[in-house]
């Protein structure tokens, strides 16, 4: 793997410990609701889904 895609992976991986952090994570928890569902639950959901895009267009990217 190239070391510009490792460093990617390494930004990402810092970006996710800081947002499932707890102080950030308290930020959204509250008793509203979105579509049904607690806003805590869509931002953690979204943030994993959104962290698992980017990590598979950065590994799709090395091997092409």
């Amino acid at each position: 793997m190239k070391k510009r895609h490792q460093q990617k992976l390494i930004v990402l991986t810092i970006t996710l410990l800081i947002a499932f952090n707890l102080p950030i994570l308290l930020l959204f928890d509250s008793s509203n609701v979105l579509l049904g569902f607690p806003v805590i639950y869509i931002y953690i959901f979204s943030v994993w889904l959104l962290s698992v895009l980017i990590s598979m267009l950065v590994v799709n990217r090395y091997y092409e």
